[in-house]
């Protein structure tokens, strides 16, 4: 097999001699390029953000900008990455590089202080510059098309929503980016775009006894599980990061599934809709473009754009996590999960999946391969996240709400509930007490009264069992007062 190595502002280095669990954070900043910076190393705080060529939605190749710190480094096998370094247009010998237009304003504009962050900001404002439809949200619209969080160039600044500053103030920064243009026609890196990105490759990568692993097709890796279920499966690798930069977890075997092609397809069929389970949460969002409401609300609360971009509902699912923000959506939405292993696949209802704190019907040797969602979708759906912080936070509480009004009646109700008890859970007393009854005040009122009992919510440091349980009636009144179809009593 050949030996893993990674383009690295254009040039092509070997990963060797690096163990497999070394973020790309340490293998740059071993390699001189520290612009790449630790901060939290959990995804936090996005100081060590870089560019990854990747699939494209709109163009062959996206600039998508990742946490370092989380990613193995032999993850990028074959693959293709700029730092902060290498976004300036390098200058002849002797003389100095041509800033980038995200680096020229952010400097033009006060938007670097101590300079600690200003790198991690820089390679997220750099992917959202190099955003194909960027432009075209703001063409012609000028300020008439911007809001608090876009600006009249299109900038999206939930694009810097994982980035963190402490002492520049976030003013300049948001100036900063709303002030850039579009990429020059001889940008390289907007010309990047326009040519495929580096293939998949197989890759096997050993170091002292530790082996990352990824093989070139799902049925490989389905067998290769059956022989080793002992294996750590990773796709986006925003969880097991975490375990190994703050907990020194060492796999001994450390299989990846974010490249595999059957688990990246995303179908829409008459009564179903098929995700992959190792699409990453921005490119379901970008193709679906708003085509299931639910998922759109949910999409812009789920961490930052920095672990979209990365993170995955397999992933997110196969954690089995109480206060992973995607599961109450997907209870919402009646949702399954298709369960392949070397023999063939099963299909499970996300209600049926959960048995126990992050445990699962799944089995050792089985996969996620997709997440199935049944259609028609519910007309009348909502996402309600309460923790600290508006974005980029972990739920204290998280609720989803899928109902079916018609004529001022509930014919259908499906509440999904995060936070609240030892598994995701489907909140099946308030349901029962919604449907077939008018969709009134005091409906509501006397339905909140049961959400507000459901589940088994616990004290911890994000909220006490009493936040919770009141949180969750009032959430169920949040949705009827933002709901047209409501009707006075």
């Amino acid at each position: 097999m050949v030996a893993a190595r990674i383009t690295v502002n254009g040039k092509e280095t070997s990963i060797s001699p690096a163990a497999p669990h070394t973020t790309v954070l340490d293998f740059l900043r071993e390699r001189g390029l520290t612009g790449t910076k630790e901060g939290c190393a959990e995804g936090e705080c996005g100081a060590c953000s870089v560019l990854v060529a990747r699939p494209g939605v709109n163009k062959p190749t996206d600039w998508v900008a990742v946490n370092a710190c989380l990613l193995p480094v032999a993850a990028l096998d074959g693959q293709e990455i700029v730092t902060s370094e290498g976004i300036a247009t390098p200058g002849d010998p002797g003389t100095p590089p041509t800033l980038h237009p995200v680096q020229e304003e952010m400097a033009l504009r006060g938007g670097s202080q101590c300079g600690y962050c200003t790198p991690g900001f820089i390679c997220s404002m750099a992917a959202e510059y190099y955003r194909p439809d960027r432009c075209a949200h703001g063409e012609g619209g000028g300020e008439a098309h911007a809001d608090a969080e876009h600006g009249p160039n299109g900038f999206d600044l939930h694009s810097l929503s994982g980035n963190l500053c402490r002492c520049t103030g976030y003013r300049p920064i948001r100036d900063a980016a709303f002030a850039v243009g579009e990429p020059e026609d001889d940008d390289p890196l907007a010309q990047r775009r326009e040519q495929v990105p580096p293939a998949p490759v197989a890759t096997e990568y050993t170091q002292d006894d530790k082996t990352f692993l990824r093989k070139n097709t799902l049925a490989e890796t389905l067998e290769l599980l059956r022989e080793r279920p002992d294996a750590v499966v990773v796709a986006g690798s925003t969880d097991f990061g975490v375990e190994v930069n703050i907990r020194s977890r060492r796999a001994g075997l450390v299989v990846a599934l974010d490249r595999l092609a059957e688990m990246r397809e995303l179908r829409v069929e008459d009564d179903h809709l098929e995700i992959g389970a190792a699409l990453t949460l921005t490119e379901i969002e970008r193709r679906l473009d708003g085509d299931v409401p639910l998922l759109a609300e949910l999409f812009p609360q789920f961490a930052s754009r920095l672990i979209r971009n990365s993170a995955t509902f397999g992933g997110n699912l196969g954690t089995g996590s109480p206060i992973g923000d995607s599961p109450p959506v997907l209870l919402a939405l009646e949702a399954s999960v298709v369960l392949a292993d070397a023999d063939g696949e099963r299909v499970v209802p996300l209600a049926e999946y959960f048995t126990g704190y992050r445990q699962s019907v799944r089995r050792p040797d089985e996969l996620i391969r997709a997440v199935r969602i049944p259609r028609p979708l519910s007309r009348t759906t909502a996402f309600h996240k309460i923790a600290k912080r508006r974005f980029d936070d972990i739920s204290s509480v998280a609720v989803a709400f899928a109902l079916d009004i018609e004529d001022g009646v509930v014919r259908k109700a499906r509440i999904g509930l995060g936070g609240v008890a030892a598994t995701p859970i489907r909140a099946l007393a308030t349901e029962a007490a919604l449907e077939g009854e008018p969709w009134t005040a005091e409906t509501v009122e006397a339905a909140a009264r049961v959400l507000r009992a459901e589940g088994t919510p616990m004290d911890d440091h994000r909220a006490s069992a009493a936040y919770r349980s009141a949180m969750l009636g009032q959430s169920l009144l949040k949705l009827s007062a933002q709901t047209t179809e409501a009707v006075s009593s």
